[in-house]
C-alpha cells in the first residue's frame, strides 16, 4: 500500500509518494494552491492515480507546540480529503520539515532557482518518512490494521489523529 504525504502551505502543497511496501518516502511533486476546491480535486486525483491507501498530512506546529492559523488549514485539508476520499489520514508534526528540506538540497549544491521548485515535495518527503520511520521503529509494518498504534494518537482525534 502507498502512502501519501503532504506538506501543505499556503502557495503549494508538497507532495511525496511511499513505495508500494511503505518503507521509503520520495518526492512526488507540488500541487499550486489555487482554491479550496480545486486543490481537492487534485490531490483526490492523485490519491485514485496512485492506489493510496493512507494519507499523513504535516501538522505546523509552533515551537512551543501550541497550533495556529496553518495548523488549522491542514485540519481542514485533512479532514475534506478523508470525508471525500474514505482514505485514513493522520496529522504528523511536521516542525522543521521546510527548514530540514532546504538545508538538504543546499548541501546537495541545488541551485536556488531549482530549490524553490524542490522544497515544496522534499519537505512532504521528509514528514512521510519520519511517519514511516516512527512506524517500523514500533515494531509495525507500517500497515494501518498492523497492531502497532499511531505513535503520539489519542483516541477519539479523528481524521488524522495527531501524531508527536
Amino acid at each position: 500500500m502507498r502512502i501519501m504525504g503532504l506538506d501543505v502551505g499556503t502557495k503549494a502543497i508538497g507532495v511525496a509518494l511511499s513505495d508500494p511496501t511503505a518503507a521509503f518516502a520520495q518526492p512526488a511533486g507540488v500541487v499550486r494552491r489555487t482554491s479550496p476546491r480545486d486543490d481537492l480535486a487534485r490531490l483526490i486525483s492523485l490519491i485514485r492515480d496512485n492506489a493510496v491507501g493512507q494519507v499523513v498530512v504535516g501538522l505546523p506546529k509552533n515551537m512551543d507546540g501550541s497550533l495556529g492559523e496553518s495548523a488549522a488549514r491542514a485540519k481542514r485539508l485533512a479532514e475534506a480529503l478523508e470525508d471525500r476520499t474514505g482514505v485514513p489520514v493522520v496529522l504528523w508534526d511536521e516542525r522543521l520539515s521546510t527548514v530540514s528540506a532546504e538545508r538538504a538540497l543546499i548541501e546537495a549544491d541545488v541551485s536556488r532557482r531549482r530549490r524553490k521548485g524542490l522544497v515544496d515535495s522534499v519537505a512532504a518527503a521528509i514528514i512521510l518518512q519520519s511517519y514511516l520511520d516512527s512506524r517500523r521503529g514500533a515494531g509495525g509494518s507500517g500497515e494501518p490494521g498492523d497492531g502497532v498504534p499511531d505513535p503520539g494518537a489519542s483516541e477519539g482525534d479523528t481524521p488524522g489523529r495527531e501524531a508527536p
